[in-house]
């Protein structure tokens, strides 16, 4: 089967609201700025404590540097007014993400995990010379990183490049992006049972050949087609090739729905899933904008795998929740502009409103978090507002 059905429940069937929509956004914009001290950043929600944490998580993915990059995004971009600054916390965030993942034995260099964001964030907003060595050393040391995948790795960092390029128009990140994606390139490995390209990971203390949006060559297929421009006409093809065989070759299908596994080669006791981190809705979102129509049957057949699947009982978040998935409809509206696409995504975000509601009555407040949490809840219905995906940190850093 291509999904479990246990980890998915039925679609409330509740009318698009697009006023209901925007207040949402507004309450979660208003409750995160309440909610704020400069000393605790926000409270760690009990589904972001799986881990034993007990201290407030403080990264892009899911800590206080995603919440504060939701908040000016948000801004930014009409969706929600600012009515708090938080650029004076930028450096007491970027030490206690160096600090807390240095106790940790970890890298400090990631771009969703690491110092990277609250750089490239405080360099967009007040660029002075220091945090652009920083943040090109960052990138440069990252290249032969052995994780290989967008959160920890090359992957991430090339991605940091390839924003800091757009937005500066400077030669030194495109030179970055290139050397990133000509590492990697030389680092690929054959399947010879799949007759497909994928990476080794080096992740978590365990080898893993992962392909799936966050963690394989999918998630690295974004930065690739977005910043193809930056590479010569022979590595694009290069790339385009490996892309479109990796995910035609590890797809498997069921009549026209369409759904992946995680890792090339997968234990026999991992299930397939149906969330963005893992399966379809992630392989829709990074290969949406390829640019050629080779794959449009299967990303195409994976939304219609997502619907039938249904809405995550996990929430309504993005990485492993209802909004991401719905973030597959939305791309999918972009890419064939039938308007089925972007009913979907708007049924899957009134679904996500009551998960939030529901879950904010158990707990007794919001889960502050971009990835796994309410603010990238508030920009997936921004999205459904206006008809239109930019994923956050994947598609769009710099918004407005």
């Amino acid at each position: 089967m291509l999904f479990e059905p246990s980890r998915h429940e039925a679609l409330e069937p509740i009318p698009w609201d697009d006023a209901r929509a925007r207040a949402t956004i507004l309450r979660i914009v208003r409750d995160c700025e309440r909610r704020f001290s400069p000393s605790k950043w926000w409270p760690l929600h009990p589904k972001d404590a799986d881990g034993g944490e007990t201290e407030p998580a403080l990264p892009l993915y899911h800590g206080a540097c995603g919440v504060i990059w939701a908040l000016h995004y948000l801004a930014a971009v009409g969706a929600a007014p600012a009515q708090r600054d938080f650029t004076p916390h930028l450096e007491a965030l970027r030490e206690g993400i160096v600090g807390w993942l240095a106790a940790a034995g970890a890298t400090t260099t990631s771009y969703l995990i690491g110092e990277t964001a609250v750089l490239m964030y405080r360099y967009g907003r007040a660029p002075t010379a220091s945090d652009a060595e920083r943040l090109a050393a960052i990138i440069a040391g990252n290249v032969d990183h052995p994780s290989r995948e967008l959160m920890w790795g090359a992957p991430g960092t090339m991605l940091a490049a390839l924003f800091l390029h757009r937005r500066t128009g400077e030669e030194r990140w495109a030179d970055l992006f290139r050397t990133s994606a000509r590492t990697l390139w030389s680092q690929l490995e054959w399947s010879p049972e799949y007759a497909c390209r994928y990476w080794p990971q080096d992740l978590y203390g365990r080898r893993t050949s992962y392909i799936d949006g966050v963690h394989g060559i999918v998630a690295t297929a974004t930065p690739l087609i977005h910043g193809r421009d930056l590479l010569a006409p022979d590595e694009w093809t290069g790339w385009s090739s490996c892309i479109a065989e990796t995910v035609s070759r590890t797809a498997t299908r069921e009549g026209v729905r369409v759904n992946w596994r995680n890792q090339v080669y997968q234990p026999p006791d991992r299930p397939m899933l149906m969330q963005y981190c893992h399966g379809a809705p992630g392989f829709i979102v990074c290969l949406a904008d390829f640019p050629d129509a080779s794959l449009d049957a299967l990303l195409i057949g994976g939304g219609e795998a997502v619907w039938e699947a249904g809405p995550l009982r996990k929430g309504a978040n993005l990485c492993h929740g209802t909004g991401g998935n719905g973030y597959a409809f939305l791309k999918l509206f972009e890419r064939t502009r039938d308007p089925m696409w972007l009913t979907r995504a708007r049924a899957f975000a009134m679904h996500a409103i009551a998960q939030c509601e529901q879950d904010e009555a158990r707990y007794g407040g919001l889960r502050y978090s971009l990835w796994t949490g309410d603010p990238g809840l508030a920009i997936y219905l921004w999205d459904c507002v206006r008809g239109a995906a930019a994923f956050p940190t994947i598609d769009v850093f710099y918004g407005g």
